[in-house]
């Protein structure tokens, strides 16, 4: 027996509630992992609110990424007592997820966990970590470097956000960090961010094009803000996309495109390929500064998560939320 969320769904509409589980009931997988943490990200948010379809069956244990240790496996790469994380691949939507004490998925979709993190630092990164750092390798396979100009990273204080901010500073580059909570501009700058700026700037309709400024970004919230970033790109700069929290909506003009050469990069954390998902890890192990990921993270319990929820989808969650699946 083992504790997990649990979102469940009928005529009385879907809640969420921690229960005592069987591995009986674990889906089908050739990999059982003894989970050690799990974490809160925004599609967990509005799975276990339900503002949004994001699960496709019920019941279902939420919870997109997981850290534990392999307890049983039947997979070729994996045996008992391996440290692992997994990331995506329709967990918590349609595979039953990491917010739980046990999992049982398809060992293709786990990755070893790089020896320089603890459980409790591969959860800190997690998906938001992990898409961070997608998004600076794109950044790089599009030949950005660091003397190139600024990088706009927007919804900084957010988990993407945060771990970009501090991927990039330690690489060098000049960050300027966009938020909505202008209370956290220390925290930003601790992170490495040389300048902080208020989202209201970015999230009103803007002109088609506007002065040339950055030579990269990594946007987590679409819409308005999106399109002002590539408006106010530089020659040849490059934007990542990565997220929709200000909304799915792109209300741009093809300007930045053909007018100054801008390219736009999609970022997906979900079906990335296996050998993207270990070079991503094995940068963030050599390229993240690990003692940044207490200020970025504080870890709660499983009943702390389903209150957090809503906070964590209204914007009032600073950086990563990491849960203690045994707390």
């Amino acid at each position: 027996m083992f504790q997990g969320i649990v979102i469940e769904k009928d005529e009385a509409g879907q809640r969420a509630a921690v229960q005592t589980l069987d591995e009986a009931q674990l889906p089908a997988g050739n990999v059982t992992v003894r989970v050690s943490h799990s974490t809160l990200n925004y599609k967990d948010g509005l799975a276990i609110t339900g503002q949004a379809p994001v699960v496709r069956k019920f019941p279902m244990v939420p919870g997109i990424d997981f850290a534990g240790e392999v307890e049983e496996s039947t997979h070729p790469d994996y045996r008992a007592g391996d440290r692992v994380v997994l990331n995506g691949w329709g967990v918590g939507e349609t595979h039953w997820g990491g917010l739980a004490q046990k999992a049982r998925v398809d060992g293709d979709w786990l990755v070893p966990l790089p020896s320089a993190f603890s459980p409790q630092q591969a959860m800190a990164i997690g998906t938001a970590g992990y898409t961070a750092m997608l998004c600076v390798m794109a950044l790089e396979r599009h030949g950005v470097r660091p003397g190139d100009g600024e990088i706009v990273v927007t919804g900084a204080a957010g988990g993407v956000g945060s771990v970009a901010t501090a991927l990039l500073a330690k690489l060098g580059y000049r960050v300027v960090a966009v938020t909505g909570r202008m209370e956290d501009a220390d925290y930003l700058r601790g992170l490495g961010a040389a300048d902080v700026l208020e989202r209201a700037q970015f999230s009103a309709p803007g002109k088609p094009l506007g002065k040339e400024r950055w030579a990269g970004a990594v946007d987590v919230a679409g819409s308005h803000v999106l399109a002002n970033v590539c408006a106010s790109m530089r020659y040849r700069g490059v934007v990542t996309a990565c997220g929709l929290a200000a909304g799915m909506d792109f209300p741009a003009t093809v300007a930045p495109f053909i007018l100054r050469g801008v390219t736009l990069v999609g970022i997906d954390s979900v079906m990335c390929s296996r050998a993207d998902r270990l070079s991503a890890w094995q940068r963030l192990a050599s390229d993240l500064e690990v003692e940044k990921l207490g200020a970025i993270s504080h870890a709660v319990g499983l009943n702390d998560a389903i209150a957090l929820a809503p906070q964590l989808l209204d914007g009032k969650v600073r950086g990563r939320i990491v849960v203690d699946v045994n707390a």
